[in-house]
């Protein structure tokens, strides 16, 4: 008698999980530590002509201001626009106080940065009827424990929840039931997917993909000719699937920005003022985690879509935004004029440290060059 006990095996259950994002956070912070900026509209950031906006509060988004835009062109798109410097030992405080509220109902944590994480509740209801009633217990307790608000997505995979909290920003919940999940990927822009870039979103309506259900209507093998080892996710997300756990003891071994320009580079001062945006971006993810990286890697990507990267290790990490901007520029200024047009520059910190701790270089002072 043939054993069947695989074809009586139970399904597995469905996951439930919630993805919590601050609404923009840093702004929220120095809108609630100081009166006379509420309902202003704020950046945070130097609001030097050189500098970058790290963060804009609703009201400055409603002028087009963006994070990791320029200062001289948010101050021309809203010329009311308040700058403040940016206190990321406040926000840390804060971080910390909203990641205590998460540990309450679920050990299953998956910070993504200071103000957003993946919590998975599938076990952990705390008697709570469902997975949305412990978002909003999460949500009340967060704006009630530190006087700011957090948006919610609830579904049974981290992409979904990813796009449930997103879709009804501020302040919004939003869930993403197994049912409605393969129609709502299906219905949108593939812009708006989390894991799909511009440079990618670019390439894909070049080949007539501009919607989930565009996606889906291409083959595993069609998407493998086109994206490589990707692939995979995108077959898969494009069908509302997702099996990437939470995973709350993710060791991160890099971070990094990097940037896709609407029009080539050729020039070494354009290329400077382009990283100067992308460092002051991945020195805040840095200050954020309180973590500082000893090798800098320069990436760069040609009109031809050829790529290279250049990657120099230091004894004592970058200690501010403007160093590390100087050694990115120290190993792109050699590559430039470039009679090739650049079409990307991106900056990666590794060899990662607690921040104000300098590990020994065990070669020396190293300087590499990757042709990849």
């Amino acid at each position: 008698m043939a054993d069947d006990s695989t074809s009586q095996r139970p399904d597995p259950p469905v996951r439930r999980i919630i993805h919590i994002d601050m609404d923009a956070f840093y702004a929220s912070v120095e809108q609630r530590d100081d009166p006379t900026l509420r309902g202003r509209p704020l950046a945070v950031g130097s609001g030097e002509a050189r500098g970058v906006v790290a963060a804009a509060s609703y009201e400055a988004r409603r002028f087009g201001v963006r994070s990791a835009m320029a200062s001289v062109t948010a101050r021309r798109r809203c010329p009311d626009l308040v700058f403040v410097r940016p206190r990321f030992d406040a926000y840390r405080a804060v971080s910390q106080q909203v990641h205590a509220i998460f540990a309450r109902y679920t050990p299953l944590i998956q910070p993504l940065s200071l103000d957003e994480a993946y919590l998975d509740v599938t076990d952990h209801l705390k008697g709570f009827g469902s997975a949305t009633e412990v978002a909003q217990a999460i949500r009340r307790d967060i704006l009630a424990e530190t006087g700011l608000t957090a948006s919610a997505g609830v579904s049974y995979n981290r992409f979904l929840a990813k796009l449930a909290s997103d879709h009804r920003k501020p302040d919004g919940l939003f869930v993403i039931t197994p049912r409605m999940g393969p129609a709502f990927a299906a219905g949108l822009a593939v812009g708006k997917f989390h894991g799909i870039g511009p440079a990618t979103a670019a390439k894909m309506h070049a080949l007539g993909i501009h919607t989930g259900a565009d996606l889906r209507a291409r083959s595993l093998d069609e998407l493998q000719a086109h994206f490589g080892r990707i692939a995979p996710f995108y077959y898969g997300i494009a069908r509302g699937i997702d099996e990437r756990p939470v995973s709350p003891d993710r060791l991160r071994k890099s971070l990094g920005s990097e940037r896709t320009f609407s029009t080539d580079l050729k020039d070494f001062v354009g290329a400077s003022d382009a990283l100067l945006a992308i460092a002051t971006r991945v020195w805040a993810q840095s200050a954020e985690r309180s973590i500082a990286g000893r090798t800098v890697t320069l990436k760069v990507k040609y009109d031809d879509f050829r790529q290279i990267t250049r990657a120099r290790s230091d004894q004592a990490p970058p200690a501010s935004a403007e160093e590390l901007h100087a050694r990115a520029c120290g190993l792109a200024e050699p590559l430039f004029p470039s009679d090739r047009g650049v079409r990307l520059l991106g900056i990666t910190l590794s060899a990662l440290v607690p921040a104000g701790e300098q590990a020994p270089v065990t070669s020396g002072q190293l300087a590499l060059a990757l042709d990849l």
